[in-house]
C-alpha cells in the first residue's frame, strides 16, 4: 500500500468543507493512516515549501513568501491516505494547483475558483483548498515531515475485501 500526504488548507478548515472532501477520499476506499489538526509556524512551512517542495526556488521570493503568508492564515488539518497507487489517486481527485484549470468534478474545480492572475492582483496565495503530495519520493519526505511513525495507525477497514487485491 501507499501512502501520501493531504493537507486541508486554512481556507477548507474555515469554509468548514473538510467533511465534504474527505468522505470523496473515503468513498474511493483510501483510508486514513493519521490526521491531526495544528497550526504551523513560518519555519515548519518553509520546510514544507522549500526544504522538500522546492518551491522558493522554482517559483521565486515573491510567491514563496505570498503561499507562506496565506498558509498561516488559519488552522490546517493534515492527513496521511494510504491507498493502492495513492499519491497519482489523489492528485488525480484535487485536480491540478490552479483552481480555474480543474475540472468540475475534481475536489479544487467543485471547491475553488480563484486564478493565479487573480491571486497574484489580490497579492495572496492561491485558495485552493488542498494541498497533496506530487510523487511518492515527495510523498514520503512531506509525511516524515508532518508525521512521525508513532502517530501512524494501521488497522483493516470494513471495505478493504473491496478496495484491495487478494494476496496470493
Amino acid at each position: 500500500m501507499e501512502r501520501t500526504l493531504v493537507i486541508f488548507k486554512p481556507d477548507a478548515v474555515m469554509r468548514g468543507i473538510v467533511g465534504e472532501i474527505l468522505t470523496r477520499f473515503e468513498r474511493v476506499g483510501l483510508k486514513i493512516v493519521g490526521a491531526k489538526m495544528l497550526q504551523p509556524d513560518y519555519e515548519h512551512f518553509f520546510e514544507h515549501y522549500e526544504g522538500i517542495g522546492t518551491l522558493k526556488t522554482r517559483k521565486g521570493e515573491e510567491i514563496f513568501e505570498t503561499q507562506l503568508k496565506e498558509m498561516q492564515q488559519g488552522p490546517v488539518i493534515a492527513m496521511v491516505l494510504e491507498g493502492i497507487e495513492a499519491v497519482e489517486l489523489v492528485r488525480k481527485m484535487v485536480g491540478p494547483t490552479e483552481p480555474k484549470t480543474a475540472a468540475p468534478g475534481t475536489i479544487r474545480g467543485d471547491y475553488a475558483h480563484m486564478t493565479y492572475g487573480g491571486a497574484s492582483d489580490a497579492k495572496r496565495g492561491v485558495p485552493n483548498v488542498l494541498h497533496a503530495s506530487a510523487d511518492k519520493s515527495e510523498a514520503d519526505k512531506e509525511i516524515a515531515h508532518w508525521f512521525s511513525e508513532s502517530e501512524m495507525v494501521d488497522y483493516d477497514p470494513v471495505h478493504s475485501h473491496f478496495t484491495q487485491p487478494k494476496a496470493a
